[in-house]
């Protein structure tokens, strides 16, 4: 019964579109390149696609029905798999400072093993509006690191240093990434506090 219900889940829609977007990742990777403007447009155009999955598969998941404890697990990791493999492989490249990805990669471990101790606790945390924020901001930064070079900007005629404005984009996603952990950080203590005072308090 637990086999049969595993395999519909692994094989209904929205697990297949977020699956799709692991196996995505190296192909995002194979075309990074420093030098060769068509390979960063494909590279680029690759991780767009990833990135509207990330919208498709939970859209298809919630008009569907079919919400999964599998779908839980696979999005999330997806999205992380793909933002941190990007970024480290850019680290390799010079194109990104080591220490942005660590502090993004820490924020992320921090906040995951808070989410999982909360869950252990029956502790219930909203989602800030912060992390919305900062993932917004950084899939628009890498969407600019990836493109890489000078190209003039839609509409306006001026050249446009997509390395340079997708890493300043990239420190603002990552100041706003910690903000919302701190964030996150807060609602969980208040929460763990409030469930130590319920519990000790007499009836």
């Amino acid at each position: 019964m637990a086999g049969s219900n595993l395999r519909r889940e692994i094989t209904n829609l929205p697990n297949l579109v977020t699956m799709g977007r692991v196996v995505l990742i190296p192909f995002v990777l194979v075309f990074i390149d420093n030098f060769n403007p068509l390979r960063t447009f494909i590279a680029s155009l690759l991780y767009l696609v990833s990135a509207a999955g990330d919208f498709l598969d939970g859209y298809l998941a919630r008009s569907r029905g079919q919400v999964s404890m599998l779908g839980k697990f696979l999005d999330p990791l997806a999205d992380k798999l793909t933002v941190t493999a990007v970024l480290v492989f850019m680290v390799a490249l010079a194109r990104v400072p080591a220490w942005v990805v660590v502090v993004l990669i820490g924020r992320d471990l921090a906040v995951t093993g808070l989410r999982s101790i909360a869950s252990a606790q029956g502790l219930v945390i909203a989602a800030s509006d912060g992390g919305k924020i900062k993932t917004a901001l950084q899939l628009v930064a890498i969407m600019m690191l990836l493109i890489h070079f000078r190209y003039p900007a839609l509409g306006v005629g001026i050249e446009v240093d997509y390395q340079i404005a997708g890493l300043w984009l990239l420190y603002f996603s990552t100041v706003v990434s910690l903000y919302s952990g701190a964030q996150y950080m807060r609602h969980f203590l208040a929460a763990a506090l409030k469930q130590s005072r319920a519990t000790t308090t007499p009836t």
